[in-house]
Formats: structure tokens, sequence, C-alpha cells
């Protein structure tokens, strides 16, 4: 199982911004990559096409969109579908992070829904899930998970491969704010996560990644990935830097 070193860049960077931060970082670890690692650029949409041709025949380096529609096509302004990331170079695409539900009011049900169709039009996905400092402090993370991964994963097909489905456990107080839970936290929350997978997916569980997110840096990220059913990390503003994320692409 190779880890995944994911980047999400959210709202930031032009095209030519974003290409600059994707040729200095594939500069930077080409040729280096542990044979164990893949490296995944999540990239605004306008930036897709480019960072993906950057990222053209790079060994274990994949494309990944930061959201998408679950329709075909349709009367649906501002949305994409998954046939249209594909278009574009996209292997990957991320569904309910923490932003779309807070911010854009996503459900657990159309996080699930984004989750089956993005699976079942070829894209492998990447599902969200964490507690907010409310959620934490109330002792409900373990609620919040388990509703998290009941609906995100309620209809996944059955066939689907395991290397296509990925959980990024990010709790919502340690996004952006320098905060990292603690080792112990991770441990205590990716192994329920697994314990959760092993339930909904008996045969496949222990073959899908469950990577952590929330303020990983070049300093904090080897002792993060060598924790217990830590299968990766999802990095968003460490990754906006080339040099930063080659560090943490490398740890």
């Amino acid at each position: 199982m190779k880890k995944l070193m994911a980047a999400n860049w959210k709202m930031y960077k032009t095209r030519a911004e974003a290409k600059a931060t994707a040729e200095d970082l594939m500069n930077r670890i080409d040729g280096k990559l542990p044979t164990d690692r893949e490296v995944v650029i999540a990239a605004p949409y306008t930036a897709l096409e480019t960072v993906g041709s950057v990222l053209a025949g790079k060994q274990n380096c994949s494309l990944s969109a930061e959201n998408l529609y679950p329709a075909e096509e349709g009367a649906y302004t501002g949305e994409i579908s998954p046939r249209m990331l594909q278009d574009v170079g996209c292997v990957y695409a991320l569904a309910g992070h923490s932003e779309r539900r807070s911010i854009m009011g996503e459900t657990d049900e159309l996080v699930g829904e984004k989750v089956a169709f993005g699976l079942k039009n070829g894209l492998s996905m990447i599902l969200c899930i964490g507690e907010t400092i409310e959620e934490r402090k109330a002792g409900e993370v373990q609620k919040v998970i388990d509703r998290q991964l009941e609906a995100g994963l309620k209809n996944v097909p059955a066939d689907f491969a395991s290397e296509t489905v990925v959980i990024a456990y990010e709790p919502v107080w340690a996004i952006g704010t320098g905060e990292v839970a603690g080792e112990g936290e991770i441990v205590e929350a990716h192994g329920f996560v697994r314990k959760k997978l092993e339930k909904i997916f008996p045969e496949k569980a222990n073959e899908i990644r469950i990577l952590y997110g929330g303020s990983v840096k070049p300093g904090n990220c080897a002792q993060i990935i060598a924790l217990d059913n830590v299968d990766g990390v999802l990095v968003g503003g460490a990754s906006l830097d080339g040099e930063s994320f080659s560090q943490i692409a490398l740890a």
C-alpha cells in the first residue's frame, strides 16, 4: 500500500502560479520519491489542465479535483461533472471537505452521492471527515465519524477497487490553525475509522488508505505518517509552496 501524500490548494493560485509551483515540486521530488509513495495535487478548477500537463508522465503523481457534482451533465450552473474532470486529466476528486460542509452547507447525504457517483464514473474518491471543536469537547468524535462514514460510503459500488477509496480524517479545529491533534488522538480516531471500515467493507477495509489532515508541516509529517493506521496526509497551507510540500512528500 502506497502512502498517499495529497495537496489541497483550495482557492489559491492562477494558472501561471499553479504551473510554477507544480514544476518546482516535480523538480524537487523527481527521482527521489520512494516507491511506496504517491503524490496527488488537488488544484482549483481553472488550474487543473495546467497542473495536469506538469504531472503528465510523472510516476506515482496524480491530479485531483477539489470537488465534483453528482450528475453527468445538465442545468447545474457553476458545477463540474466527473467526465469533465477526467477530460482534463483528473484521477481523484475530494468530497466532503469541512469547508464545503460548513461554508457551502453540503449535507452528509450529498457528500455520499458525490463519492458514489465519482466512483461509478471512474474517479478515485477522497472522502473527508472530521469533528468540530464543539463536537470534540462534547465527546462526540466517534459519533461524528460514524455518521459521516455511514452516509459517505452508503452507495459505494460493491465491486469497487480498494485503492480507489481514500478516507481523510481532518479534525476541523486543526485545519489552518496551526493546531495538530496529538498522536494519541490521531491513533484513536484512525483506529475507529479502520474498525468502522471493517464493518462496512470486511474484505477490503485493511486496504483502504486513511489520511490525516490538519496543519501538517515538514516538521511533523514523518511522525504523523509513522502512526498506526495513518496511510498518508492531506495537506493545505504547507502544500502551496513547492519546497515545503516536497519535504512532506519525501518525509
